[in-house]
């Protein structure tokens, strides 16, 4: 017999199925987490490849061939912007059999979660490369690194503490997009509360508790995110010299410098 007061039904479902509805939270973490991390190295991965500078100097087959690369990526990142996440997961997970390919449901989350994922991130990265100063990238040629060294010492450790907040932003989109997954079948958090729902027809007490549990998690997350940038931040003042007897003048000259106080001296009574 069912519980009269609303608040005395949400109880109910929390006793009686609340470790159903954690073990679709934990799923959906994981597919949430797995899907941000894989889509981070592919959106890196197209987003280096879309800045690779071309000239008329460059020799024609490597004119050819990185062309075609950047249009097929250009592609891929407009395909999987420009379409749902549902969509894309029915068309691969069903579209796979018919390729003769055998793709698991736990197979076919990730891999749609990674790859829109990853055409997100494509974008953010590009665009993350391109707001750093053309100065820094000369200043590196000039002494003498090449392109990849300058990418991997000037440029992405810049870019990668500017696109931390759309990595953060993408990993609490997946966390609330995995629902979308139920659709081909994936036993995540909306799943497990749709049979919890159709088993008494209590949906607003169900989809009461399956709220709360989405909302810790994403703000869980959104806290770690944001205590991570402030690590990444650093302090806000930085000195050349720590030691009081630094050799170096330019030290003096700079205005970063720090000298040491004079002691107050009191006068006599």
């Amino acid at each position: 017999m069912l519980p009269d007061s609303y608040w005395e039904r949400v109880l109910f479902i929390l006793e009686k199925y609340g470790m159903s509805l954690l073990h679709g939270a934990g799923i959906t973490l994981i597919i949430a987490i797995v899907g941000t991390l894989v889509g981070c190295l592919i959106g890196f991965v197209v987003g280096l490849l879309q800045t690779i500078p071309l000239s008329k100097k460059d020799p024609l087959p490597k004119r050819v061939l990185l062309g075609a690369l950047k249009a097929v990526l250009a592609v891929y990142v407009e395909v999987f912007r420009g379409t749902p996440m549902m969509v894309q997961a029915v068309f691969i997970y069903y579209g796979s059999g018919y390729l003769g390919i055998e793709m698991g449901i736990m197979t076919a989350a990730y891999f749609v979660v990674s790859i829109n994922t990853g055409a997100y991130m494509a974008e953010t990265v590009r665009g993350g490369i391109l707001s750093i100063d053309n100065g820094q990238i000369e200043g590196a040629k000039a002494i003498g690194m090449t392109h990849v060294q300058s990418m991997m010492y000037v440029i992405l450790p810049q870019a990668l503490r500017n696109i931390l907040p759309q990595i953060t932003n993408n990993l609490i989109i997946n966390i609330k997009d995995t629902c979308v997954l139920s659709v081909i079948g994936v036993f995540e958090l909306f799943y497990a509360s749709k049979g919890v729902a159709g088993t008494y027809y209590i949906f607003f007490e169900t989809f009461t508790l399956t709220m709360i549990i989405y909302l810790i998690m994403t703000v869980t997350f959104s806290r770690l995110l944001r205590w991570l940038e402030g690590k990444m931040d650093g302090p806000d003042n930085y000195d050349l010299a720590y030691s009081l007897d630094t050799t170096d003048t330019l030290a003096y000259t700079s205005g970063l410098y720090t000298y040491p106080k004079k002691k107050e001296v009191l006068p006599d009574d």
